[in-house]
């Protein structure tokens, strides 16, 4: 099993009256960037990228990276910074982008050589996910929601063959043009780094994935849509002619782990709490339905399960929003506690969903530092242990365990000549 660590790096700041512990819901896209404060944001880019170090010391495989673009619950506006610089700062981890967000790329031979550079510092640690981004992403960068699908298939194309084609060369696609295409920086990889995609309950998205023999992420998803959502990735790999099995699919969830059952009841409320976060329920009154229904870029007829569209699934991470922090804990989407407390319920989410990769989203909302070290000094202690002999207990072998494109076992050898061998997390 491969094991992340996740969190949104929010920006935090009681005296704003926005982003405190008991800050006023604001609707996203909608508060101005004036009362940004620097200084506080300097602590903060510095105080996340010191949690990330500190995980890979714990014994996490991945440090998981994301972005979004013009709003406090995500400082993460170019993550690829803070992956370039856990490239250097880091030993072990794979560093793993869920991910750039393909359709708002206007120049993706940008994008090719920032993470095949990415790619070479880390010497083959880098874990490349696409996303195809929410109407937020759209508006902050003036795309047209109606390509955005279009746009993502043809970038990843793009990249891909960037990534493992010779050039000089010629591409003339819809939506991209380039006279020469010969980056003089090609990936430690090969064929090139693995790309994963994460999402929510988008058919379109799910069956891309299995068609590309790529690894599926839920993210933060309700157990039985999620449950539903593998099941289609697991059917239309078989009807390619491949079995898929757990090295395929993944899965996000909320997990803090404390040291007594009060410090833990109180760190988890905080994750409903602090900059208001559409994909954290709780948040009451922060989703802006303008963005829920821009032209072409979410068809209804194309999402999975039907039944998760009527509880909101649309807005965000498949239902939860506008969730009590109580029912969150009652279905297992929060899950808080000891590490005596905490371990038989991850055991019950690996039983019903049996993902092979499995990312821990913790330290956000309004959770403080010391909140955040806690819960990873414990997880490295007890929990990441148990889960390991848990995983090979239950039979959950991870996308570096076993190729997701062939179901071959990998032989243990270093990542880079790993990939070289098998191949493992190509697209093409």
């Amino acid at each position: 099993m491969f094991i992340g660590y996740f969190t949104e790096r929010p920006y935090q700041d009681p005296q704003s009256g926005y982003f405190g512990a008991t800050g006023k819901p604001i609707m996203d896209l909608t508060v101005s960037n004036d009362i940004y404060n620097p200084e506080l944001g300097a602590e903060l880019y510095n105080r996340y990228l010191d949690e990330k170090i500190y995980a890979e010391e714990m014994g996490f495989d991945g440090l998981m990276l994301n972005e979004h673009h013009g709003t406090p619950f995500c400082m993460g506006g170019a993550m690829n910074v803070e992956a370039s610089i856990l490239a250097r700062m880091t030993q072990r981890a794979k560093i793993v982008l869920l991910g750039n967000i393909l359709p708002i790329w206007d120049d993706p031979l940008w994008l090719v050589e920032q993470l095949a550079m990415i790619d070479l510092i880390s010497r083959g640690r880098l874990v490349s996910g696409w996303v195809r981004g929410t109407g937020r992403e759209s508006v902050a960068h003036n795309i047209p929601p109606h390509y955005n699908w279009e746009r993502f298939q043809e970038a990843h194309e793009f990249v891909v063959k960037a990534w493992t084609t010779p050039g000089p060369f010629r591409w003339e696609g819809k939506h991209f043009h380039f006279r020469h295409v010969n980056p003089w920086v090609r990936p430690y990889q090969r064929p090139h780094p693995p790309i994963w995609l994460p999402g929510v309950v988008s058919r379109d998205s799910l069956m891309w994935a299995a068609q590309k023999r790529i690894p599926y992420i839920m993210l933060a998803t309700e157990m039985e849509p999620t449950r539903q959502a593998f099941q289609l990735y697991h059917d239309t790999a078989a009807e390619l002619g491949y079995e898929s099995g757990p090295q395929n699919i993944g899965y996000l969830w909320k997990v803090h782990v404390d040291e007594t059952e009060e410090l833990a009841e109180q760190a988890g409320r905080k994750y409903v709490q602090g900059p208001s976060n559409p994909f954290l329920a709780g948040n009451e009154g922060t989703v802006n339905p303008a963005l829920l229904g821009l032209p072409g870029l979410t068809s209804r007829t194309r999402v999975l399960p039907t039944q998760a569209v009527a509880t909101g699934a649309r807005g965000g991470a498949a239902s939860v929003l506008g969730r009590p922090y109580e029912r969150q804990i009652q279905d297992y989407t929060i899950i808080s506690g000891t590490p005596k407390t905490v371990l038989p319920k991850i055991r019950h989410v690996l039983e019903y969903i049996r993902p092979g990769s499995i990312f821990f989203w913790d330290g956000d909302g309004a959770m403080t530092h010391d909140d955040a070290m806690r819960s990873l000094r414990l997880m490295g202690a007890e929990v990441i242990p148990a889960i390991r002999e848990m995983a090979k207990e239950l039979e959950l072998p991870g996308p570096f365990e076993v190729d997701p494109a062939t179901g071959k076992p990998l032989e243990a050898q270093p990542a880079a000549a790993a990939t070289q061998e098998s191949g493992h997390g190509t697209s093409a």
